[in-house]
């Protein structure tokens, strides 16, 4: 094989490599997946990288409009709205789809799972990067939207619903609007390279304050009833008194 057809067959190779990760790291991680066929067919989050692969590779060609209309395409029968111009890494998990937007600038590292309704959106019409960067292993809830070319850690955690725009370091859970840092770094991995999603763990910061709030307010109520009820003693005390004074 001449040294033009082994650079001319080894895209197609990685390509189909890529493919194939893409497809069996669902099993790692979502259980209702059952069979390779079932995820292959059925699945909109797998059809949207597959898609976004062969795009990306005419961005990066040059073929800007062809990219465009095959991205385009891909949203159309997905719902998932990735831009050729993305940079996403390997066994790239989207779980259910819908409503997923990736924006042009954004980079996405290997092993990062996205849920439904996710945004990795920009904040500016600045030329240049615009958009998020997620390291390896980071796991981003439904509806979060990451603004901005931020960083997110390796192993993070972005809760639902969530809006980040500040940098998260790696290995911490984030939640919130504006998303705060409530969790230090844990082991989140299991056996077979399965991913501990934990999702009814996830801290509420607001609940705790008002936890603590109402906390506050119980112990200084029972402070005022006491001292209203000894300032009622005193009263009682200095009437008895008086009584006896004038009888």
């Amino acid at each position: 094989m001449t040294e033009a057809v082994v650079r001319a067959e080894m895209p197609r190779q990685n390509l189909r490599r890529l493919w194939r990760d893409d497809i069996a790291c669902v099993k790692a991680r979502d259980p209702a997946a059952r069979n390779t066929l079932e995820i292959l067919l059925t699945y909109p989050g797998v059809h949207a990288i597959l898609w976004h692969r062969l795009s990306h590779r005419l961005w990066r060609a040059g073929l800007k409009f062809p990219a465009r209309f095959l991205s385009w395409f891909a949203r159309l029968v997905t719902n998932v709205d990735i831009h050729p111009g993305a940079t996403i890494g390997e066994k790239f998990f989207i779980d259910h789809g819908a409503g997923v937007v990736i924006g042009e600038t954004a980079e996405v590292g290997d092993g990062v799972t996205l849920y439904h309704g996710v945004t990795l959106g920009g904040v500016s019409w600045t030329p240049g990067k615009r958009h998020p960067t997620l390291e390896d292993g980071v796991l981003v809830g439904a509806g979060a939207k990451i603004l901005g070319p931020i960083r997110i850690g390796a192993g993070a955690r972005i809760g639902a619903n969530s809006v980040v725009v500040e940098e998260v370091p790696p290995g911490v859970t984030a939640v919130g609007i504006p998303a705060r840092i409530v969790r230090a770094p844990d082991r989140r991995a299991l056996g077979g390279g399965r991913v501990n999603l934990d999702h009814h763990l996830i801290p509420d910061p607001v609940g705790d304050v008002l936890s603590l709030l109402l906390d506050r307010v119980d112990f200084l109520e029972a402070r005022l009833a006491h001292m209203q009820g000894r300032g009622r003693k005193q009263d009682q005390n200095e009437e008895r008194f008086d009584d006896e004074r004038v009888g």
